[in-house]
């Protein structure tokens, strides 16, 4: 790193409340060669209504990011500071910026962040839904498929979902979040630090009573899973095969599998175990004949799982 290169800054600005400008942003935005806005003229006005006068302003958004690197990165190396906003929040957030910052991290420029408020931290910690773990998602997909795939990805992890919704969009992304991840308590978190603050509760089942009503962009956090996710028949017939593996009687192999499969009973593990067995009638996986009496049910030295087998196809023949 150049010691007579430039400082890109990341700074975060306010969601609404201009109060929460912090006093180290204002001297940062007030002092450095350019800033780089999503919007200049919104950034222009939330720098004028702090006092701050004569900025130079640079485009950056989603449609020029990439062609304008270049350019940026050899105005840092040029020795010039660079502080990079977003409409609202902090940058990068589903906001430009992130071509931008791995472009000067690749040229060895310093990037350093300029903390402050971010609407995804700020609704998860008023929302009352589990603060940890949770992972940011930015903007559901478009298209119905393609939203349900991007939900399925964290059907089964116990964590709280945290995205950007359109008020347009708000009903059909919810509806498909609550075709893939079932029952869940939600928070709607809308117009965050300003006046009309509000923050809508309800459960993910009733998606169909969101109002519709909603202005702008809201914040929407979905709650870990109420109920432990049951496990799909391709996960269980893969432990199943791996305790029969490991021997025992089919109902000891039902209730060791029981406790790696939340929701499953041991009764209907072991009716599946029961149902595994070859043309022969014998258990696929289970003990072979003459297997040590260490797993055995009978005297004679067979398997308790193989005794199970031999004894469902005896009372078939009566």
């Amino acid at each position: 790193m150049s010691s007579n290169s430039g400082t890109l800054w990341i700074v975060a600005t306010p969601l609404g409340n201009p109060g929460d400008l912090s006093p180290r942003a204002r001297q940062i935005l007030a002092s450095v060669d350019g800033i780089l806005a999503e919007d200049t003229r919104r950034s222009g006005l939330l720098l004028a209504r702090s006092g701050i006068e004569g900025r130079s302003f640079t485009s950056l958004h989603d449609h020029n990011e990439e062609q304008r690197c270049a350019q940026l990165v050899a105005r840092l190396r040029a020795g010039e500071n660079l502080a990079l906003v977003s409409d609202a929040g902090t940058p990068l957030l589903s906001d430009p910026g992130y071509t931008l910052v791995r472009a000067c991290r690749a040229a060895g420029l310093r990037v350093s962040p300029l903390p402050g408020p971010c609407a995804a931290v700020a609704a998860l910690c008023a929302s009352g839904l589990p603060p940890q773990p949770f992972v940011f998602l930015g903007f559901a997909p478009r298209k119905t498929g393609e939203r349900e795939a991007f939900f399925k990805a964290y059907r089964e992890l116990e964590l709280t979902l945290v995205f950007f919704e359109r008020k347009d969009r708000l009903r059909d992304t919810l509806r498909s979040a609550h075709s893939v991840l079932g029952r869940r308590e939600v928070c709607i978190a809308r117009e965050l630090t300003k006046t009309h603050e509000e923050f809508l509760f309800f459960s993910l089942d009733a998606w169909d009573a969101v109002p519709e009503d909603l202005l702008g962009e809201v914040t929407v956090l979905v709650g870990p899973p109420l109920e432990a996710p049951l496990a799909d028949a391709a996960r269980v017939d893969a432990v199943l095969d791996e305790e029969l593996g490991m021997g025992g009687r089919a109902r000891d192999v039902a209730r060791r599998a029981s406790e790696r499969l939340p929701g499953w009973r041991v009764k209907e593990l072991y009716q599946r175990i029961l149902e595994k067995k070859d043309p022969d009638g014998r258990l696929c996986d289970g003990p072979a004949p003459g297997a040590s009496d260490r797993n055995s049910g009978t005297a004679g030295g067979q398997g308790g799982v193989e005794t199970v087998a031999r004894a469902r196809r005896n009372k078939g023949r009566a």
